[in-house]
């Protein structure tokens, strides 16, 4: 079995998604699509941006535009998928749809909530975590955490690991597809 041409990744802000994709794609000699970036290069404005001047529903319609774009595309890419793409149900359906028929694997990049307050302080770019960011991250763990679960083929616990370790064990799992193994850990 040859292992399916998107290599989808999700999880919560902080997971390390962008990283792992950037050094996957990298490896694996495929293309580099972060619907985060592609909803900026669309738009012409930051994802913060958007938070402020149209509010989170009109940025997740985009996310959608961006995810629907990615998994259409031609030739084998690794995709980080945005950390709220799963809060939609049709979003769920155009991963799950590719899934089932062949085109997508997914891994869910597991992190603890106090792993990703660590990581995510470096940055100032996430408009959700603006007022409390270890409640929001910990509420967002909760909410969001049976909705990867949802679309994962396998998950791979970034918790104390390198970013470079968990781009190992998913190349690693993905390759294994190709060899005819089931690419699952957990």
């Amino acid at each position: 079995m040859a292992a399916p041409r998107f290599l989808v990744l999700v999880g919560l802000m902080g997971s390390g998604k962008s990283a792992v994709a950037r050094r996957l794609a990298s490896s694996l000699d495929a293309a580099l699509l972060d619907t985060d970036t592609m909803v900026e290069e669309t738009s012409g404005r930051t994802v913060r941006e958007m938070f402020a001047d149209n509010g989170e529903e009109i940025f997740r319609a985009a996310e959608e535009n961006a995810l629907r774009s990615a998994l259409g595309g031609d030739g084998r890419a690794v995709i980080a998928a945005a950390g709220g793409v799963v809060t939609r149900a049709q979003n769920r359906d155009l991963i799950n749809r590719a899934r089932h028929e062949g085109r997508a694997w997914v891994v869910w990049l597991r992190t603890d909530p106090e792993t990703l307050v660590k990581r995510v302080s470096r940055g100032g770019h996430r408009p959700l975590l603006d007022d409390d960011p270890r409640a929001t991250l910990q509420r967002l763990h909760e909410e969001r955490s049976p909705l990867y679960a949802e679309v994962a083929d396998t998950v791979i616990d970034t918790t104390g690991i390198s970013v470079e370790e968990v781009a190992r064990a998913v190349a690693g799992a993905y390759s294994a597809l190709d060899a005819g193994g089931s690419g699952t850990n957990g």
